[in-house]
């Protein structure tokens, strides 16, 4: 009997862990998760937990290109779940720090908020309200590991990771049903078309991507 599966993408987690810097970014999470699961997975829904960016000096195009990419998700029917960014400048140490001068540079931090505690909580009411048998969850943050826990031994779900980040997630791996990582040859084999259509007509790739 195919199992009724829901996705939970922790969208910073998976950019910084797989995406940025790579020709792979227009990645296609449906056809992802098809290509590492089973054909008993019968994927039912997906959420994408991100946030809106904002324009910075060194790339204007930055909320341009991702309005593209969160139209291409639509096009799988994918649910975006909004956190938000929080930019702020801050004085950061130097790693060799040239003699005479200051040691300290000032940069721009930027943190995403609120999707940790999205993904937490949607995995958890969905399991509640029984929406799924067998939730996927990509991430690769540690801080996840309780609620992944709960689903599995409080409501008898099946919860999978499938990890985008290079290093191994000891926490999420020692609760998890199941345990992948994201590598390039499924990046490359997961990708959108270069050009799709939607109601409001026809869009590209981003360029550069």
């Amino acid at each position: 009997m195919p199992l009724k599966t829901m996705v939970y993408v922790d969208a910073f987690n998976l950019y910084y862990g797989a995406l940025k810097g790579t020709p792979y970014k227009w990645l296609d999470i449906l056809t992802l998760v098809r290509n590492m699961l089973t054909a008993n997975n019968d994927i039912v829904g997906i959420k994408y937990f991100t946030a809106k960016v904002n324009p910075r000096p060194n790339d204007p195009q930055q909320p341009f290109r991702q309005s593209l990419y969160l139209r291409a998700l639509a096009t799988i029917n994918a649910q975006c779940v909004y956190g938000h960014y929080l930019s702020h400048v801050i004085s950061m140490p130097l790693a060799n720090p040239t003699a005479g001068q200051s040691p300290f540079v000032r940069v721009i931090k930027t943190e995403e908020k609120g999707s940790d505690v999205n993904i937490a909580s949607h995995l958890l009411v969905d399991a509640f309200e029984n929406r799924y048998d067998c939730a996927v969850l990509i991430s690769g943050d540690s801080d996840l590991q309780t609620p992944v826990k709960m689903a599995i031994t409080k409501f008898n779900k099946t919860v999978g990771v499938l990890n985008p980040q290079r290093g191994e997630c000891k926490a999420l791996k020692a609760v998890a049903s199941f345990y992948k990582h994201i590598r390039q040859p499924v990046l490359s084999a997961s990708q959108f078309p270069p050009v799709l259509a939607d109601a409001h007509g026809s869009f590209h790739k981003p360029q550069g991507w």
